[in-house]
């Protein structure tokens, strides 16, 4: 889906809401590595998730914070929304799109003049691990590591410049795709993903982005009249400085519920 730092004069967008997954074939996986059996499993997890995600709405609750230039905290403003995936497919295209109904967000006139982080999109940050993206991406086995008693093993990304990314950098009118690398904690047997840390794996200095992280949690969420358990971001953080401003914007996804919608296009009759 995509996030977005509306800054003075930085816009930055990560494709991971607007964005069209096409549906690609998975090839063989016979004689593949460990790495490589983990990563497909993570791709069907991923593929899977996709739709799931788009069946539940939630409640988010997010905290925008800006720093001084001694780390002090110099503006923060909470707001709350109800939170959904739109899901839609046309064509063998998948478009994903996020929805937000403001149940409590601060008034404009409440608002100091200071320019604040909008960032949307982090809590499907796990697109990195679709098969449409993840070809243009190495992995690395990093070790191995325990969630709340439960064995993950840590695996390193790494965007291949000039691949196929689902994040770009808005920039006066262009856009400059963002070389993303990070860790993920993934479930060995299930592919299910825990945790995701990403970053730029290069400086952006020279067009004003100093540095970029964030960090995904995600956990597992029960639903009535269903045994099987879902993954869902539960946290998802992004911090950004430029060389003059510095943010910080924390998403809280809590409250899950199932819902199916359904629509229908008519052509009117004359």
């Amino acid at each position: 889906m995509k996030w977005q730092a509306k800054c003075s004069y930085l816009s930055v967008k990560l494709f991971l809401a607007s964005v069209l997954v096409c549906v690609v074939a998975v090839p063989s996986r016979a004689g593949n590595s460990p790495l490589q059996e983990l990563i497909g499993r993570a791709n069907d997890q991923v593929a899977k998730f996709v739709e799931q995600f788009s069946d539940v709405k939630c409640t988010e609750h997010v905290t925008q914070e800006k720093f001084k230039a001694d780390g002090k905290v110099e503006l923060k403003e909470q707001s709350t929304y109800d939170y959904l995936v739109i899901l839609t497919n046309a064509g063998g295209e998948i478009s994903l799109d996020e929805s937000r109904l403001a149940v409590h967000e601060q008034k404009k006139e409440e608002k100091k003049r200071i320019s604040m982080l909008v960032s949307n999109g982090f809590a499907t940050l796990f697109l990195v691990f679709h098969p449409y993206y993840s070809s243009g991406f190495e992995f690395t086995q990093v070790g191995e590591d325990t969630i709340n008693g439960h064995k993950f093993t840590k695996v390193q990304f790494k965007h291949i410049p000039g691949m196929r990314s689902p994040a770009a950098l808005a920039l006066r009118g262009r856009e400059y795709p963002l070389d993303l690398a990070g860790v993920a904690w993934i479930d060995p047997e299930t592919g299910v993903i825990a945790k995701i840390d990403a970053g730029l794996a290069n400086s952006m200095e020279d067009i004003g982005l100093k540095t970029m992280r964030s960090e995904v949690e995600f956990q597992p969420v029960p639903f009535k009249g269903s045994k099987d358990l879902y993954w869902f971001p539960a946290q998802a953080s992004v911090e950004v400085e430029t060389p003059r401003q510095h943010w910080r914007n924390t998403h809280n996804f809590t409250d899950y519920k199932q819902f199916s919608v359904s629509t229908e296009e008519k052509v009117a009759s004359r």
